[in-house]
Formats: structure tokens, C-alpha cells, sequence
């Protein structure tokens, strides 16, 4: 591990633990900041609303930390929007957010137009697919972005158990992602979570960088913001164990494929490999190839965009 990377451990890598409530609290009322959490959702209907109960109960009810819980619909066929809207989120349809843009599948994309139906200073993003979620995975990623000034961005660390196993869950990212960055971006080798769904960051980091509108937006994010910010801006926080619903193997090669992809356009943007990827599935006695497309689009920096600047003015 390079040095720098085994300071920045030391450094910039914390538990919750280290900044309790009220601490973060007394820095929110200092800075003035206001914090709008985000959960991108599709077809969570059986989680998405204890998740925006935990948030306003625990930061916005008890501890004005939260200032607004937003959750994008992706197209869910579910009631993912009469749950989030009955515990007490602010629902908006991806589809319903820039319309002059025609909006694509892909995780990436609704965080991108999350941009545009927030107002915090800081954003947080939470995975709406959790179980028995705690408040702290919110408290804990945003409060070093309230008292450390020089910090930009930070993502949940956590044990990821698959089942009764544990520490076996996050396959993607200890068979593709981490990998990759340590080969090719080995100053975010210290990331024990790289691919985490629950991060938070300033709105004006955010708005610089562009958002792959797949799966690969998480690892897109982390170099951006490295060859942006530089690594010292760069954190993670300890907020102890996620559990949340796991994607079949197949699933996860998908995930992986894009994964891949959005590495590759980082390292050589004139070098375009075959945006596709084969599967086999059993049919019968025989395997069938099923080929799917690998998410090459990416959305520009939200300050590209007119509507954006348009509502900053006003």
C-alpha cells in the first residue's frame, strides 16, 4: 500500500462514534449548512418507507440534522412512491425531472437528477433497499463534511454479511472493483466500500462531475473526485453492518460488465472496447446465450446543464 494512502487511513478514515450527534449538530447550526438525503428507488416498496420513518424520526423530528428526504422513482411497479410518500419523503418521478432530456434506466441517472429537485448544500445518498437501517449511516457520512472544512466527499464503510456469512457480501466489488482501483487508482485502495450505495458530498463537488448512468456511477464518482479534489478531500466513516437484498450471479456480472466499462473510459477515452455483454442461461438440455447492452452513457456535470444554472440564479 502506498504510504500516502496508509496516512490517509489514519487520517480520513473514521467511525461514527467520533462525532457524536450533538456534535454535529453544534457544526450544522455554526456553518449554516442544510442537508438533503436522497434515496433513488425501484420497486422498494418493502423498505423505502421504515428507511424515510428512521430519517425523520431520528434527523429531522428529534435532531434538526436533515433538512429534506427526497426519493426519485425510477419506474417502479410497485407502491415504492405511496410508501415513501406515506412515511413522509418528498416522491418525484425520474421522468418528471429535466423532460427536455429523455431519461435512461440506470442507478446514475436518477442520482443526477436528484440534483435537480434538491436544495442542501450537502447531498446524501442512501440505497432504498436496506433492512433494518439505522439513522447513523446518514449522521456518520455527513458529519465530517460539517467539521472538516476541507473534506468533500465520504462514503459508508460497513461488514456486508451475504446470508450467515459474514463478510462475504459486496462480490462485485472485491472481484472487479477493487481490483481495478488498485491496479489503476491505487491512492483509493484505503476505500473498504468503493462501490457503496450511501456516500454524501458537497452540492458544489456535485455539480462538477459527470455521472455514469448505470451501476458504474459509484466507482465513476470516486476517480472523478480523486483527479478533481485530490485524495485528502476524500473520507470514509465506520457505521457498522448493511444488510439489504442480494442480486443473483448473473445479476452481478451485469453489474460488473458496467463496472468495467466505466473504468475503461477513464483510462483511455479514445479506446473504446465492445459495450456488451454474453450470458449463458439453461433452456432445456442446452445453454442459451443472452447478450446484453453495457451502460456507456454518461450525464455531463450538473453545471453544464441550463435549467440547473437558470435555478441557481434565481
Amino acid at each position: 500500500m502506498l504510504e500516502e494512502v496508509e496516512r490517509w487511513l489514519s487520517e480520513r478514515s473514521w467511525s461514527v462514534t467520533d462525532r457524536p450527534l450533538h456534535q454535529v449538530l453544534a457544526a450544522k447550526r455554526a456553518t449554516g449548512r442544510t442537508v438533503s438525503v436522497v434515496l433513488p428507488a425501484l420497486n422498494e416498496e418493502a423498505t423505502v418507507g421504515d428507511i424515510v420513518a428512521v430519517i425523520r424520526r431520528d434527523l429531522m423530528l428529534r435532531a434538526p440534522l436533515v433538512d429534506e428526504v427526497v426519493v426519485v422513482d425510477s419506474g417502479s411497479t410497485d407502491r415504492t412512491a405511496e410508501a415513501a410518500a406515506a412515511a413522509g419523503a418528498t416522491v418525484v418521478h425520474r421522468d418528471e425531472i429535466l423532460p427536455r432530456i429523455p431519461a435512461v434506466p440506470g442507478k446514475g441517472e436518477v442520482l443526477w437528477r436528484s440534483l435537480l429537485v434538491t436544495r442542501g448544500d450537502i447531498v446524501c445518498f442512501v440505497d432504498a433497499d436496506l433492512r433494518e437501517f439505522s439513522s447513523d449511516f446518514v449522521s456518520g457520512i455527513v458529519g465530517p463534511l460539517l467539521t472538516e472544512p476541507g473534506v468533500q466527499l465520504v462514503k459508508a464503510m460497513y461488514d456486508r454479511p451475504l446470508g450467515t456469512a459474514a463478510g462475504q457480501g459486496g462480490r462485485v466489488t472485491e472481484l472487479m472493483a477493487r481490483p481495478l482501483l488498485n491496479m489503476h487508482w491505487p491512492q483509493l485502495a484505503g476505500f473498504v466500500q468503493p462501490l457503496g450505495g450511501e456516500y454524501a458530498a458537497r452540492r458544489s463537488l456535485l455539480e462538477r462531475l459527470p455521472f455514469p448512468v448505470g451501476y458504474g456511477v459509484e466507482l465513476g464518482m470516486l476517480v472523478d473526485a480523486l483527479h478533481l479534489v485530490g485524495l485528502d478531500a476524500l473520507a470514509q466513516v465506520d457505521v457498522g453492518v448493511r444488510l439489504h437484498r442480494h442480486q443473483d450471479g448473473q445479476a452481478l456480472g451485469r453489474m460488473a460488465a458496467t463496472i468495467y466499462r466505466t473504468a475503461q473510459l477513464r483510462l483511455a477515452r479514445g479506446h473504446l472496447v465492445r459495450p456488451a455483454l454474453t450470458q449463458f442461461e439453461r433452456a432445456g438440455g442446452a445453454f442459451e446465450p443472452r447478450t446484453y447492452s453495457v451502460d456507456t452513457e454518461e450525464r455531463p456535470p450538473m453545471a453544464e446543464i441550463a435549467e440547473y444554472r437558470a435555478r441557481r440564479v434565481a
